[in-house]
């Protein structure tokens, strides 16, 4: 996505049922009556200053010298910023009178992807694939049960606890409710300076200085830092969400759904903001989201999850102009079109989503795959799993028939099952 291409907004309100109260809520930053330390090119030199400090920053007390270097990021010329391997998360499944484990949720079931320094990698899938799941293991806020994960040249699973703590200073996330994931007991300035804190910088008159910067670089007041957050409308408590994960000068961060709790109109403002800081700041993402529209607009690369697996990977462009996977083609189709001239026939999949605890053999998706219907339901799809392979050029495909997948047989396939198959997939 260039700077060129933006989402024309209009300021987001500060006078909504959510916010009001006695003594006035706070108002959203006015781009045309803000001082001149809000211009881009005053963020771009925040961003400078911010580098330059960190270098300085203390590290945890308990820190020793020798688990710091081990913690060093020491990332080589051409090699990816992140790096995950085999990447499995299974949740146990207790029953019986004893409690024992019966089962395992398989959430995430190895998964393989590299994500460039300075793009976006967008997970895109169906509620409940693992696409969050994903975000919170690579950064081990939920442990991995196995998988390797290499940031910056370290191996982030062989770290120890405060070895972890060093290194989350520059792997920061964002969550999905803007409101649930602020402390409503805590002040802004305490609920953006605590990670701050955590990293040793115990000075309350410099954390409270760079809180205030972390306000300002994300649209909102410096003299917000003592209202709490039921004080604030949805679209600015997600900013206070981004000045959090913001003021530890991170270069990674997951962004986990950071604008589907939020109006349309609002999405857009938070979208631009990322899009600006991650030029300003060199900030890398892994923005997850099941909103189609919205991940074309910020990605340079996608990976799309079904049933705890990454099933297609490729550059935004060319997978949404030429998918290689059956389930991407199927959830391409439900895009909406404003242009009621340009008439689109959606696949609609056979059946439910199958049980994470019992998958289905061979590859995952053939229960409900129409490419395989079409094909004359072979065997294969059943007795082997698919490797993940390249099907072209930086583009990556999980299915045995991935060179057959095309929008015109999916339009094809549509028209033959008129009542399994309704309303509108692109047509070629």
């Amino acid at each position: 996505m260039t700077d060129e291409t933006r989402i024309s907004t209009a300021p987001e309100s500060a006078s909504s049922p959510e916010t009001a109260d006695p003594a006035g809520a706070p108002e959203e930053f006015d781009p045309a009556s803000a001082p001149d330390e809000f211009e881009p090119a005053a963020t771009a030199a925040l961003a400078n200053d911010w580098r330059t400090q960190a270098a300085d920053m203390p590290g945890p007390d308990d820190l020793e010298p020798e688990e710091a270097a081990a913690a060093a990021p020491t990332i080589k010329d051409g090699a990816p910023l992140l790096q995950v391997t085999g990447l499995k998360k299974h949740f146990p499944v207790y029953g019986g009178l004893l409690r024992r484990q019966v089962a395992s949720v398989y959430a995430v079931d190895g998964v393989d992807f590299e994500i460039r320094k300075g793009e976006v990698f967008s997970l895109v899938g169906e509620s409940g694939c693992g696409k969050t799941t994903l975000g919170r293991a690579v950064l081990r806020l939920t442990e991995p049960t196995a998988g390797r994960i290499v940031f910056e040249g370290v191996d982030v699973m062989a770290l120890k606890d405060n070895q972890l703590r060093r290194l989350r200073a520059k792997m920061q996330i964002v969550f999905q409710d803007p409101f649930g994931s602020l402390n409503p007991r805590m002040p802004v300035s305490d609920i953006i300076g605590e990670g701050l804190l955590a990293q040793g910088m115990s000075n309350r008159k410099e954390r409270d200085g760079r809180v205030e910067d972390a306000l300002e670089a994300v649209g909102l007041r410096r003299d917000y830092t003592r209202r709490y957050p039921h004080e604030f409308s949805g679209g600015q408590r997600q900013r206070i969400g981004v000045a959090r994960a913001l003021a530890l000068n991170p270069s990674f961060i997951v962004l986990d759904e950071p604008v589907s709790a939020l109006d349309v109109s609002i999405q857009s403002q938070v979208l631009n903001l990322l899009t600006d800081l991650r030029r300003d700041f060199d900030l890398t993402y892994l923005f997850i989201s099941h909103n189609l529209s919205v991940i074309q607009y910020v990605s340079d690369r996608v990976g799309v999850m079904y049933l705890g697996q990454i099933v297609e990977t490729g550059d935004v462009e060319a997978l949404y102009r030429e998918p290689r996977h059956p389930y991407t083609v199927a959830l391409l189709s439900a895009i909406p079109n404003a242009d009621p001239r340009n008439r689109r026939r959606r696949l609609v999949l056979k059946g439910d989503v199958p049980s994470p605890v019992n998958p289905p053999s061979g590859c995952h998706f053939h229960t409900r795959c129409w490419l395989r219907e079409q094909l004359g339901n072979p065997e294969e799809c059943v007795a082997s799993e698919p490797e993940l392979r390249e099907v072209a050029p930086g583009h990556v495909a999980k299915c045995h028939f991935a060179e057959q997948v095309s929008t015109a047989k999916a339009t094809e396939f549509a028209r033959q099952q008129p009542t399994v198959v309704a309303a509108e997939v692109a047509t070629a």
